[in-house]
């Protein structure tokens, strides 16, 4: 059986969309129907029942996701332990990231490392920290980058980048004509919090705690689950938010957002690499890590 038809079987399923799977997987909507089609006709039964533009999984369609994710694991193991015995630096590597690696720091990495091995397939998944951890302990990804480490004894945390989290206002905000904060004014302000799992929250709440501020204590008026909603809801007016300041660095320069510095306090925080040590990485995953090791411009 062709790999490719259970490749967008599992898209279709996880996405609950012919559509949706047929872009992600840089096909056109007949395509991905008539490989479905297909699949049906092999196994003698209905995969999806099709019910106008929403479709749900029959129960032989969720017993064919269980074994063909099964089947595509074991093939992605199978070609990793080849290219690992040939020494070859081909094939796919599947990173994860959370928000602000993800999105701001990998992707300059990945054109580099592109470029220097064009054979390669790569695929970012961005999710929060938790996510992207549990994901790698998974072997969903090979690599992951986080915003935070955990005692997890089966993987590996290595410090690869810096980060400054600031608080931020919009221009609008009558909050913007000050410069400086106390810490404590905290607890009085309309403030947005990300969601838990989030790196950023991780290390905010341990600082601040630190300080004697406890985020149960504050004002949240919004509590949202991204880097980019946060950001839009402060440029709205709806309160203050502490960020990463390279998520919010065009908004600062261009005015849009203003910075607040807090009174003798500094929040800073690691980023870091997480990988599996307990299975063996791709020959892509070990020259992606040595690649990012050697990069003059390691942050």
């Amino acid at each position: 059986m062709d790999f490719k038809k259970l490749e967008v079987f599992c898209k279709v399923y996880e996405l609950k969309s012919f559509s949706k799977a047929a872009l992600q997987s840089y096909l056109t909507q007949p395509t991905v129907s008539g490989y479905i089609a297909f699949l049906e006709e092999v196994f003698g039964t209905k995969l999806f029942d099709r019910l106008g533009k929403q479709i749900s999984p029959t129960k032989a369609g969720e017993t064919l996701y269980t074994y063909a994710k099964k089947i595509l694991a074991t093939k992605e193991e199978a070609e990793k332990d080849i290219n690992l015995l040939l020494g070859r630096k081909k094939g796919g590597l599947k990173l994860g990231g959370s928000t602000i690696p993800g999105q701001y720091i990998l992707p300059s990495f990945l054109g580099r490392f592109k470029s220097i091995y064009p054979g390669c397939k790569i695929s970012l998944s961005i999710g929060d920290t938790k996510q992207i951890v549990h994901m790698t302990l998974n072997g969903e990804i090979e690599i992951g980058a986080v915003g935070a480490k955990f005692n997890i004894p089966k993987l590996n945390f290595q410090s690869f980048a810096r980060d400054e989290l600031i608080l931020v206002v919009s221009s609008d905000n009558p909050l913007s004509e000050i410069s400086h904060m106390d810490i404590s004014a905290l607890k009085k302000v309309p403030f947005i919090l990300r969601e838990p799992g989030s790196g950023t929250r991780m290390t905010m709440e341990r600082i601040l705690e630190e300080k004697g501020i406890d985020v149960s204590e504050m004002n949240i008026v919004a509590e949202l689950g991204s880097t980019e909603a946060v950001r839009q809801a402060v440029m709205a007016g709806i309160g203050v938010s502490i960020l990463s300041k390279r998520a919010v660095e065009i908004e600062i320069n261009t005015g849009l957002i203003k910075e607040i510095k807090l009174d003798d306090i500094e929040i800073e925080r690691d980023f870091y690499l997480v990988y599996h040590n307990q299975k063996t990485l791709s020959p892509l995953a070990i020259a992606f890590l040595e690649f990012l090791e050697e990069s003059e411009e390691r942050i």
